[in-house]
């Protein structure tokens, strides 16, 4: 393996940091989309079933939230006499944050599966024409040239070795994401409903006095994100 390694270059040793971070990232994010990392059941049932004077006597205090549905309904909870459109912003503002949380490291895990394939071919490129440099076309050493090409082909190897999980843990990772984001709207929007029975009245009355102040219309949210 050593041998393999030293025998791809120094471009080996770029591919060698992609696989770690890669590696480090693809753990990390096993670990942190799991559902009691993200909305454990207990959370989940809290919301529909539980009376409001013990969601609010369980969530309403600020605390260190270890969850991201427990967060949610902290900044729910905590606004819950001021109003369905304040409240409705603490949502969406809580929400935004936890989508950044979830999407925490996909960029660069993404960008690993897209660069590694470049970089091995780079690889072979500087393989080969150190091979062609080095050899003697005029005697015309097939053997040469061959071994010289297939040490060239290792980083190509390796690059793609190391783009193809990646790539697929990029995508798992991207769906699982898309799935707590409905899960976390639906309980943003549960907890709305009920914080706020005349909801629609009570946004539309909000609206229209938006309406009258042209100078704070750009601070109507535009909806759950």
């Amino acid at each position: 393996m050593l041998e393999i390694f030293a025998a791809g270059g120094w471009l080996m040793w770029p591919l060698l940091l992609c696989s770690v971070s890669a590696l480090t990232i693809i753990l990390e994010r096993l670990w942190a989309l799991r559902q009691q990392s993200i909305a454990p059941t207990v959370h989940l049932e809290a919301v529909d079933q539980w009376p409001l004077a013990q969601l609010l006597a369980r969530y309403a205090v600020t605390t260190a939230a270890p969850t991201s549905v427990e967060r949610i309904l902290q900044a729910g909870l905590r606004r819950h006499d001021q109003g369905a459109l304040r409240i409705r912003e603490a949502l969406q503002a809580a929400g935004a944050h936890e989508v950044h949380q979830l999407e925490k490291y996909l960029t660069p895990l993404g960008s690993i599966a897209a660069i590694t394939p470049l970089i091995g071919l780079l690889g072979t490129v500087v393989g080969m024409i150190d091979v062609f440099q080095q050899l003697d076309l005029a005697q015309g050493n097939a053997q040469q040239l061959a071994g010289g090409i297939s040490v060239a082909l290792i980083t190509t190897a390796t690059g793609l070795a190391i783009a193809i999980p990646s790539l697929v843990m990029h995508r798992y990772f991207q769906r699982r994401v898309s799935d707590w984001v409905v899960t976390l709207e639906q309980v943003g929007q549960t907890l709305l409903d009920r914080l706020s029975p005349d909801q629609s009245a009570a946004l539309q009355l909000d609206a229209l006095q938006v309406e009258s102040q042209p100078a704070a219309a750009s601070t109507t949210p535009s909806g759950w994100s």
